[in-house]
């Protein structure tokens, strides 16, 4: 008698219009919004895709909407000579890639010591590393811009090498020194999503390990380091595609250096004869061409990211 009553409920339960009805509203709730932020972020690349491959002819035919009636790759031919995209591209993943690397080595220390090492000061200096990410970048333009124009290193280089300074302008070392000193672009917040990561890592794995006689460094490198591999997956792909899309401090650092998010300005600049049409054309080709490798690269790490992310605690 009881299996059948449990039964007959699982049979009204599965026929009940009322939650027939909420779940299925739901269902097409969720599809619609779904759909919908779908659209906001797909329509701009299919919108420059669709100018990417068009003739000027087709920009003044207004039949022409999404499909171009003349297909043609000049747009990306010009836009590649104009800018230089190859080395551009170069420059591009020199810096990105290196400062990468050198954020997550320091921002990875960092992080370590205020999650784990208990220090005076400890809290005031971890505020002082978040109020970074709030500190708009144009009030400390100046003085960075100095430093490394007229960089002495606190004075050492005229006793050690008789030079007044180092013009270090126009080339990678302010990033590399930037993101080594974990004061390069975002690193507070990249500091504080390894500290959250390393708060939640078992206290017991760190004393099992300084009971075998591991000091903290070697802690670090042998314990932490590889259960932190979903931070440092999220850290990447965050600093890289920031970095990449960077156009303010290395519109400050480098003038003479091309790189792909500053060369975007100068898409139809050089062109014999100044046309607003196809620059519009060519601006909409460089941002698909800069804009490429990113989503190339997301294709094959989307799933790794989602992953890194949900165990980070970014969202909790």
């Amino acid at each position: 008698m009881q299996q059948l009553s449990k039964s007959m409920d699982a049979i009204v339960i599965r026929f009940n219009p009322a939650k027939k009805s909420k779940e299925w509203t739901w269902k097409v709730l969720r599809t619609l919004l779904v759909t919908g932020f779908c659209y906001i972020i797909l329509f701009p690349i299919f919108l420059r895709l669709s100018v990417a491959f068009r003739d000027r002819i087709d920009v003044y035919d207004p039949a022409v909407l999404w499909i171009p009636r003349h297909f043609t790759l000049d747009n990306f031919r010009i836009a590649m000579e104009t800018t230089d995209f190859f080395g551009a591209l170069r420059n591009t993943l020199l810096i990105s890639g290196s400062t990468t690397i050198i954020q997550i080595i320091s921002c990875a220390m960092a992080a370590y010591a205020f999650a784990r090492l208990k220090f005076r000061g400890s809290g005031i200096l971890f505020g002082l590393v978040i109020f970074t990410i709030i500190v708009p970048p144009q009030t400390i333009m100046i003085p960075l811009y100095m430093t490394y124009r007229y960089f002495d290193l606190f004075g050492l280089v005229p006793v050690l090498t008789g030079q007044t300074s180092f013009n270090l302008i126009d080339t990678f070392w302010p990033f590399i020194l930037s993101s080594a000193t974990g004061m390069g672009l975002k690193n507070g917040l990249y500091i504080y999503i390894f500290r959250q990561f390393f708060r939640g890592v078992p206290k017991e794995l760190e004393e099992a390990a300084f009971v075998d006689g591991a000091g903290i460094v070697h802690t670090f490198f042998r314990i932490m380091v590889p259960n932190a591999i979903p931070a440092v997956i999220t850290v990447a792909l965050f600093s890289f595609v920031w970095q990449w899309n960077d156009s303010y401090y290395v519109g400050l650092f480098l003038n003479d250096v091309k790189v792909l998010s500053t060369q975007l300005m100068n898409m139809g600049v050089n062109l014999e004869e100044p046309d607003p049409v196809l620059q519009s054309i060519l601006l909409n080709t460089g941002v698909l061409l800069i804009t490429a490798p990113l989503l190339i690269m997301y294709l094959f790490v989307q799933r790794y990211f989602v992953e890194s992310v949900e165990r980070t605690g970014i969202v909790g």
